[in-house]
Formats: structure tokens, sequence, C-alpha cells
């Protein structure tokens, strides 16, 4: 007589189950506040808030500094993140510790800290003023600012994508004549993009949203969190809201197109090896 295996009707996985809910609750706690700031703004005060020059010109200084600081972080943080990743020397620990510090920090102190070494009284500042460039109320000032709080992402997530690459590829592509810089190039860097791009996005999010940092530095030219910021002291929320709104539903736009294009760009890359 033939064995008969009676499988059991699984129910709903209660851990899931309970998790699932736990989440919904710190999901609707970033939602709804996102949601009520779009909807409360209005459709037509919306609108209306991309067609003011002054919030153009707010939002092309945001994001242009953002990436500029954003270039300069990749160029300086990718060594520095491979240095840490490949290399045990005294003291690593301390500078890992040190790159974080930005984060932790009230963005208030990193704006001062930038005035004491960069401002016009500053260590470097004669130097800076002789070549014309001036911390104070100038986009260079911005873009410090916006690079000295964003770049600890760019190296952390770089570190990690490097140190998740085994070091014998590199071994492996330098045996075959390849230099340590080439092997680098062809080896570590195509492996690590992942979390090379998600640490440049990071960093770009986090100098568009930087404030504190910025309003120490340069008031001028507007920025658009300190142009959200002066309309709300002034005025209240009746011209921020639309503002924030705008910005709101400019920022969600920007990070599904983004992950849209990485997720495509995933499939292929998996699809072809």
């Amino acid at each position: 007589m033939r064995d008969r295996v009676v499988r059991r009707k699984r129910g709903p996985d209660l851990l899931l189950v309970m998790f699932s809910i736990i989440g919904a609750v710190l999901l609707a706690f970033i939602v709804l506040p996102l949601a009520a700031t779009v909807l409360l703004g209005g459709p037509g005060d919306i609108f209306g808030a991309f067609t003011e020059p002054e919030v153009r010109s707010a939002i092309g200084t945001s994001f242009a500094a953002a990436l500029i600081a954003t270039a300069l972080s990749l160029v300086f943080g990718i060594p520095l993140a491979y240095v840490l990743a490949r290399v045990d020397f005294p003291g690593k620990g301390v500078v890992q510790s040190v790159m974080d510090v930005p984060i932790v920090i009230p963005h208030t102190i990193s704006g001062i800290a930038l005035l004491v070494v960069f401002g016009r009284m500053g260590v470097l500042g004669e130097g800076l003023d002789a070549v014309g460039l001036s911390l104070e109320d100038h986009l260079f000032g911005i873009v410090l600012a916006m690079m000295f709080v964003s770049a600890p992402f760019v190296v952390n997530h770089a570190r990690e994508g490097f140190e998740a690459v085994d070091a014998r590829l590199e071994d492996v592509a330098r045996s075959l004549g390849a230099t340590r810089f080439e092997a680098f190039l062809t080896v570590t860097m195509p492996l690590s993009i992942s979390s090379l791009v998600t640490g440049a996005t990071m960093a770009w999010a986090r100098a568009v949203s930087e404030f504190g940092a910025v309003v120490i530095i340069a008031t001028f030219p507007k920025t658009i969190p300190t142009l959200i910021y002066e309309k709300n002291l002034h005025t209240g929320l009746s011209e921020s809201m639309p503002l924030a709104a705008a910005l709101v539903l400019l920022c969600v736009g920007l990070f599904v197109l983004f992950r849209t294009v990485i997720s495509f760009w995933k499939r292929r890359t998996e699809g072809a090896a």
C-alpha cells in the first residue's frame, strides 16, 4: 500500500503579518505628513510655485551645487574608500569614525567649522580670497557645506562595495599583466558600481536637503531649503507650504525615475550575464 503524504495547508505567517503591521506604522508616519503637505498645498499654488523666478533660481542653485558637491565627493571619496577597504593600518578605526562625524554633529556646527578654516578670517581665508574664492554668500561656500555633510555617504557606501569584492580577483588581473590601477578600474569598480551609485545618490539627496551648514555660510544665492525657511519665517505656511509641496513632488519624481532606471539597468546587466 502506497504511503500517502498529507500536506498541511499553511496559514499566514504570523511573524510576517506582525512585522508588516509594525512597518506600516512607520510607513504611515512618513507618508502622512508628505501627503498632507502636497494635498493641502493646492495644485494651483504648487504649479504657481514652479513659475516664480526666485523659486526656479533656488531649485537650480540647490541641484547644481549638490551635483558639484557629489562629483567632488566621488573624486576624493573613492580613493579613500578603496584604501580603507584594502589596507589595514594603525588608526584606521579613527579615520572611519572621523568620516562619520559630519553625519552626527549638528549641521550648524559644520557651517561654523568651515568658516573657521575657509572663511575670510579663517586659516585659509586669505589664500582663497587671493584667487577669487569667497566662502561667504558664494556658490563655492554652498558647495563646500554640501560636500562636508554628504561626502561620508560616498565613502561609506564605496568602502562597503569594495570590501564585498574579493581582493583575489584583483590579484588574478595583476597576474595577467594589469597594474593595480587597471585592476581597480576593470575589476573592482564594475563589481562595486551598485554601491557607488547608491552612495552618490544618497550624497546628492543629502546635499540638496542641507540647510544648517548652508545658512551659516551663505544666505545668497538662495538654495531651496533656505528659501522655504525664509518664506515660512516671514509669511507662515501660506507661502511656504506650496513651495514645500512642489519640492516634495519633484524629489519623489526624481527618485522614482532613478530607481526605475537602476532596476532596468540591473535587469539588462543580469540578462547579459
